[in-house]
């Protein structure tokens, strides 16, 4: 569907919702409120397996789904849905990254405090990397050609020179990096979640030059329109943000699911994406007057993690069954429900 029709639709909506209702189908009574889109589940992917999950990522050149799953990396045809193999015995992966050469990836190895390089042709480790206390989430910077691995627990990033695989920098943050996002000309911006505030840093110079209100609690996902100067943060209170990257003034506060963890941009269709632990992608018109929400697509329970493929036009989430949600204690006053083994799964979701 084009941006025209989409533009239409809303206006349409706007001045007269009965005639809209009548051309559309009837939506469940749950989510009969939400605006409908373009976009829809097309298939679902059984990867299987055991434990927890986090980050995907996709690969658009070579058609593969690097994905984050407890102690492996699953590496799934996106062309199939079938498993290329997987990276396995780490110590509790949280994202990977990807070279801009199609030669190597990264991948935070959180349980570990290491940054794992490996082949992308064999998918053979080559290098283990000390990193930050609890690396998390991890780009490829292209201009500098480093790789920066965003660390939870020290709050730091360490920045590693991938032809030598050494730390060759390591910057501060004023306190726990969530998701980050590049521009590709040598600025990095990366979520400060407990700070609620969002961090521009130099590339090439390794040093914060701005430190911005995030415009909403506690930011995780992070994406970014390069061509449109937008940042699009993904936070609590089923709120979104959406902040001018050159000024960090706040544009606007789109209404998202509940419980975000990603976030993912379209340059092609200026769509922003943000999936929710709630079980809903929420599409943001980056184009449209005060950058609406223009579909609320009910996906599924706990698919908060996703990855945009730009080749395919389509998102890629993660989930799985889930038991009941045990009790709080003391020492774990907000605990997780158990993922139910054999039922891990990509949800994919296109036009």
């Amino acid at each position: 569907m084009s941006r025209l029709t989409l533009s239409l639709i809303a206006a349409i909506a706007i001045a007269s919702p009965t005639l809209l209702a009548a051309q559309q189908p009837a939506a469940p009574a749950s989510i009969s409120a939400a605006p409908q889109g373009p976009y829809h589940i097309v298939d679902h992917w059984k990867i299987g397996g055991d434990g927890g999950w986090d980050y995907p990522v996709a690969d658009p050149t070579a058609h593969r789904l690097y994905i984050a799953h407890g102690t492996e990396v699953d590496v799934v045809d996106t062309n199939t849905g079938k498993s290329i193999g997987t990276i396995p015995n780490l110590h509790g992966v949280h994202s990977i990254a990807l070279d801009t050469a199609g030669k190597f990836g990264y991948i935070t190895d959180g349980g570990a405090n290491a940054v794992v390089a490996f082949d992308r042709s064999t998918l053979a480790v080559t290098a283990t990397i000390p990193a930050g206390t609890g690396p998390d989430d991890i780009l490829f910077e292209p201009v500098t050609q480093t790789v920066w691995s965003f660390n939870g627990r020290s709050h730091d990033v360490s920045v590693i020179d991938p032809k030598s695989n050494s730390v060759v920098a390591t910057i501060s943050l004023p306190g726990k990096p969530e998701f980050p996002a590049t521009d590709g000309q040598g600025t990095v911006f990366d979520n400060i979640e407990d700070k609620s505030e969002i961090v521009r840093i130099d590339a090439r110079s390794k040093a914060i030059t701005a430190t911005w209100p995030a415009g909403c609690d506690s930011p995780s996902g992070l994406a970014i329109d390069v061509a449109g100067h937008h940042l699009f943060a993904a936070c609590d209170g089923k709120k979104a943000s959406v902040i001018d990257s050159t000024t960090g003034k706040l544009l606007a506060n789109p209404t998202i699911g509940d419980g975000p963890d990603a976030a993912g941009y379209s340059d092609a269709h200026s769509l922003a994406f943000i999936p929710s632990r709630d079980g809903i992608l929420s599409v943001i018109d980056a184009a449209a007057p005060g950058y609406p929400t223009i579909e609320s697509l009910t996906t599924q329970a706990g698919a908060r993690t996703m990855t945009y493929d730009s080749a395919t036009d389509r998102v890629y989430l993660i989930t799985a069954e889930l038991g009941p949600r045990p009790d709080p204690t003391p020492q774990n006053p907000r605990p997780r429900p158990p993922v139910i083994p054999g039922t891990f799964t990509v949800i994919v979701v296109g036009r």
